[in-house]
């Protein structure tokens, strides 16, 4: 009975560690593509702004 619920708990730890990662993973590439994107839209503003006012 000890054996079955250790069991149980190592793999709900190694579900969670796995599914921990994968968060981690997922938001690092988010955090990458909206700091690219918001950097590209930054200087087009910039630019048209310029543009604008010339």
């Amino acid at each position: 009975m000890k054996n079955l619920f250790l069991l149980i708990i190592l793999i709900f730890t190694f579900n969670g560690c796995a599914t921990w990662k994968g968060i981690k993973k997922d938001s690092n590439d988010a955090w990458k593509a909206t700091k690219d994107g918001s950097s590209k839209i930054y200087k087009e503003t910039k630019e048209t702004i310029h543009k604008a006012t010339e």
